[in-house]
């Protein structure tokens, strides 16, 4: 049986731990600032895929993450008694001239293929959809393959059903046996140094959560807007994308014009309140695909970081790859997503 030290209790390293355990591996997480104390701990949530066209390996290992999503959110539920707020709910995206509809349909052809004929994409009309949202065009791509979950909830979840199979997850203790690092922004930070060269960065977002109850409506995307509606009836929103910042953790005025857009966006919003505002730190790689592999400073070790967007939804497919690679000696990694393609 592999001793194995998950560095980040995050959802890259809560993760990792899960798919490891039930591989067989002895595994212990530590974090000194406990569960999901980084991007990790979000409120938005949307489990959201590329557009299905120019198809690559980032997008094809986020599809099968996609569309595997359900059972393991529902087993990981099971095994811990803690509801990660996973829902197949779907998206809506607002076509706002006609060059958007054109494209729209081509992309909805191309989703057939792409997305195995499981799931749609395809251009609808406000006719045909439930909830009051501002089109210029009347006209919507409705997809039913994106999902939504709550972050912190699921890192919770994950937590507890860890628990529940006999994983300590330790604020600190000595590392035993392989080393995982999964410490996002932090970790990006300290290796960049060590190189003398960028691997990646933090970027900052910015969220917000309304009091509002519509858990059963889909998901709107709107000029990179997400509105999350979550189990517990609330609305997540954002996020910001910031290079610079002084403060990562606090929310100012660059908050405002999301939340302005959203509820025009979404009248429901229109006197909802804003009950929660969140600011953190997502880790960006260089390549834009997580880093997975062995770690590019720390020799033994390995990295599972950089999920930036797409890191709820990737890590499940990223803590198969370690897993594969380190109990089996399978490297099936694909060249995208390995730590040189961020070097």
């Amino acid at each position: 049986m592999a001793d194995i030290t998950v560095r980040g209790a995050g959802i890259m390293g809560l993760m990792c731990a899960w798919v490891l355990t039930r591989r067989g591996a002895k595994v212990q997480v530590l974090d000194p600032y406990g569960v999901a104390a980084g991007a990790s701990g979000g409120i938005v949530g949307a489990l959201a895929p590329h557009v299905p066209e120019n198809w690559n390996s980032k997008k094809a290992m986020q599809f099968h993450a996609l569309d595997r999503a359900e059972a393991l959110w529902a087993e990981i539920a099971q095994v811990g008694g803690t509801d990660p707020g996973y829902g197949r709910t779907g998206r809506l995206q607002p076509l706002n001239d006609e060059a958007g509809e054109v494209l729209a349909r081509q992309r909805a052809e191309t989703a057939k293929d792409l997305w195995e004929g499981k799931y749609t994409w395809r251009v609808v009309s406000r006719d045909d959809i439930v909830m009051d949202v501002h089109s210029a065009t009347g006209l919507f791509i409705h997809d039913t393959l994106t999902a939504r979950i709550h972050p912190k909830q699921a890192c919770s979840s994950l937590s507890a059903a860890l628990r529940t199979r006999g994983v300590p997850i330790l604020r600190e203790a000595q590392t035993k046996g392989i080393e995982i690092r999964a410490t996002g922004a932090a970790d990006l930070a300290e290796t960049s140094e060590m190189l003398g060269k960028s691997v990646g960065a933090p970027i900052k977002g910015q969220a917000a959560l309304f009091r509002c109850d519509l858990r059963k409506a889909p998901q709107v995307f709107a000029d990179g807007l997400h509105i999350v509606p979550h189990a517990d009836g609330t609305v997540a929103i954002g996020s910001t994308t910031e290079r610079e910042f002084e403060d990562p953790k606090g929310t100012d005025a660059l908050l405002e014009p999301l939340i302005d857009k959203a509820r025009a966006t979404l009248p429901a919003l229109a006197a909802a309140p804003v009950i929660q505002r969140w600011a953190g730190l997502r880790p960006r790689a260089r390549s834009r695909a997580p880093m997975v592999g062995p770690h590019p400073t720390r020799k033994g070790a390995f990295i599972a970081n950089g999920g930036f967007k797409i890191g709820l939804a990737m890590a499940p497919v990223v803590a198969e790859m370690l897993a594969d690679l380190i109990m089996d000696g399978e490297d099936r990694i694909p060249d995208l997503f390995r730590p040189e393609a961020s070097l």
